[in-house]
């Protein structure tokens, strides 16, 4: 068996299992850094495990398996990985939530045989996670795709933005809070003919436009509590499609095949990766 946490800002989702038809899931809401994951490692210990996957919030360590400069202060520097290392005595591999996600679409999901694509997360933040060549993609770090800087047209829109460390960054004018501090409504509840939609549309084909120009990828797949809006795909191919304005052929635009699930399979997938 193995084992896969899926570790989010809010809720850690934990499974062991073999992949999408065998796995057993529970969900811990994300507390202090030692009750949570004790509280993982407790549900992981019940089974004989290979390995483990994690797929972490971050801005994370790759080399170290650390959470580091994160809004959330009590889980800075913390070593998450390490720490289910020594608990488990099992191989522990650690990458970002977003790049785990991508590593579940490719491994079982709507990304089976593309080799190069983005999965990415919109909700309660922005991050997305790229592969290349059929690899995650990492470097000095990993990618932030959600702090990318885009146009801000304040006429239009002079909402600041609620990004903590670049107010109107992506993650600070699209995701799910800045939604609700801009319109005064959580994005669920907005109904689709909402103006919310037609502005989010086109910062997020903003986003696109540019990874389409320096990743080239052939498939964009779009998750998260807003990337569940559907009436969104359509706007943003059509303000895509204006944006690139016929320089480039715009990639394929679609929904998760694995949907809520695609992080903690992605963890499995990750916890595969560590027994080769």
């Amino acid at each position: 068996m193995l084992g896969g946490i899926e570790a989010g800002g809010t809720k850690f989702v934990c499974g062991v299992g073999t992949g999408p038809g065998d796995i057993e899931t529970i969900q811990i809401h994300t507390t202090s850094p030692e009750a949570t994951t004790s509280a993982a490692v407790d549900f992981l210990r019940q089974r004989s495990l290979k390995s483990v996957g994690i797929a972490s919030f971050g801005p994370v360590n790759l080399a170290t398996g650390h959470i580091t400069s994160t809004p959330k202060a009590l889980w800075r520097n913390y070593d998450l990985a390490g720490t289910v290392r020594k608990a488990l005595g099992v191989p522990v591999a650690f990458d970002t939530d977003v790049n785990g996600a991508a590593l579940g679409e490719a491994r079982w999901g709507a990304a089976q045989g593309v080799s190069d694509f983005i999965y990415l997360t919109v909700g309660t933040g922005i991050g997305g996670g790229a592969m290349v060549n059929g690899r995650a993609l990492h470097g000095l770090a990993h990618p932030e795709m959600g702090h990318i800087r885009i146009p801000h047209d304040t006429a239009r829109d002079p909402f600041p933005g609620v990004c903590p460390f670049h107010g109107d960054c992506l993650e600070g004018l699209a995701s799910g809070p800045a939604i609700q501090a801009r319109w005064g409504v959580p994005a669920p509840e907005l109904p689709p003919d909402h103006a919310a939609w037609a502005l989010e549309a086109h910062y997020l084909a903003l986003a696109l436009a540019n990874w389409m120009y320096t990743l080239s990828p052939k498939l964009i797949l779009i998750g998260g509590g807003v990337g569940e809006q559907s009436q969104l795909f359509e706007q943003i191919r059509t303000e895509l499609a204006g944006i690139l304005n016929g320089y480039i052929q715009a990639c394929e635009i679609a929904a998760p095949g694995l949907g809520s699930r695609a992080g903690v399979l992605g963890a499995l997938a990750l916890a595969e990766q560590a027994v080769g």
